[in-house]
């Protein structure tokens, strides 16, 4: 880092922006703080603005990238660090707005701090989508969850088939209730259960829209190819990821997802334990659940035959690839009596190398 820039540590919530600034050749941090409004915020762009060169960060968390993009707008640079990466000192344990800005503006002057790569405008609609639909799709097995157990309650079974068939529904609309109470539960959960029903559906027919625009098309196109990733977990893939170029390799991209072993080595032994979960796990969550369809054997059935048709040679070869390395591994890993998370776990982490490559071929880079 220059000695000749100023930087400035901004510990942000809600409702008030702590600032810490350390101006070139000075030890002693000018702190202030300031009300999180937009008046404000201007004003405190316009004061940094006479420090030039300046230099800004603060921390990455649920109040998103908006204070990013309006210092970008005004031509500051501004990072965004990834909280887990910060240095901590164990035998600090006084933590406060004023102390959270003086050391995000220290680590940033030392190079100490890890910038994560903030989506743009319209690669961030594209993901909270995917994250309402996912939403969506919990509340709708909580929903039917409710209707179940208050059917179980009541005594009555339904042992002639799957679960939400159509023989299922028909079963559902069949049911009488000598009590209005019970009638008037029943009618309310299974309405919650079709309204739920209803709105993921909505939701998919908006992603459906979304995969056959660009810079999605190609990518999800792409990702279907693959044994278990339809359109919604490859859209879902390619938005949370959102530019693939920025990992170098694919097992930085393990990494990243939080698919690799956690290790504490010393002294010449080598511990690893569980994965280390860090990093994006709405992605995590999607490649394990993938994983297991790679427990059978390998075969290209009716659904995965329609979805590659027009696409690449190469990403066809590369996903048969994939299938039958993956369905051996797993075979293996269940004769060496692994646990089987353990199994889809690893299936998972290497599967990862295969979309890594897939994306890199086909996924553009930003503009």
């Amino acid at each position: 880092m220059s000695e000749d820039s100023t930087y400035v540590g901004m510990d942000v919530h809600r409702k008030t922006i702590a600032i810490s600034m350390l101006r070139p050749g000075s030890s002693q941090a000018v702190e202030w703080q300031i009300p999180h409004e937009s008046s404000a915020v201007g004003r405190l762009i316009r004061k940094l603005r006479r420090e030039r060169p300046v230099r800004c960060c603060y921390e990455a968390g649920p109040l998103g990238y908006t204070l990013k993009r309006d210092f970008d707008r005004s031509d500051l640079p501004c990072i965004v660090v990834a909280p887990s990466l910060i240095p901590v000192r164990h035998g600090d344990r006084i933590k406060t707005d004023r102390r959270d800005a003086r050391k995000l503006s220290e680590l940033l002057r030392a190079d100490l701090l890890t910038a994560v790569q903030p989506p743009t405008e319209s690669e961030e609609a594209v993901r909270d989508l995917c994250r309402c639909r996912e939403d969506a799709q919990l509340d709708l097995a909580r929903a039917r969850h409710r209707l179940n157990k208050f059917l179980v309650r009541r005594g009555r079974f339904f042992n002639e088939g799957y679960a939400w068939s159509q023989s299922h529904r028909t079963w559902l609309h069949k049911q009488q209730f000598e009590h209005d109470a019970d009638r008037a539960v029943f009618e309310d959960y299974l309405l919650v259960v079709e309204q739920g029903e209803a709105r993921v559906a909505a939701l998919d027919e908006q992603l459906e829209d979304i995969c056959q625009t660009a810079p999605y098309r190609d990518a999800v196109g792409a990702l279907r190819c693959f044994r278990g990733i339809a359109t919604v977990t490859a859209v879902a893939i390619v938005a949370e990821l959102h530019d693939l170029r920025r990992f170098a390799s694919a097992p930085r991209l393990m990494a990243y997802l939080g698919l690799v072993p956690s290790e504490y080595s010393s002294g010449g032994k080598r511990r690893l334990g569980a994965i280390t979960r860090a990093g994006n796990r709405h992605v995590r969550r999607l490649l394990v659940e993938t994983a297991w369809h790679y427990r059978h054997k390998p075969a290209v059935g009716v659904q995965l035959r329609k979805r590659r048709l027009g696409q690449p040679p190469e990403i066809i070869a590369l996903a048969d690839k994939a299938q039958r390395r993956l369905c051996r591994r797993y075979r293996r890993m269940v004769m060496r009596k692994k646990h089987h998370n353990t199994i889809v776990v690893a299936i998972a982490r290497e599967l990862v190398g295969y979309l890594w490559e897939t994306l890199r071929i086909v996924a553009p880079a930003r503009t």
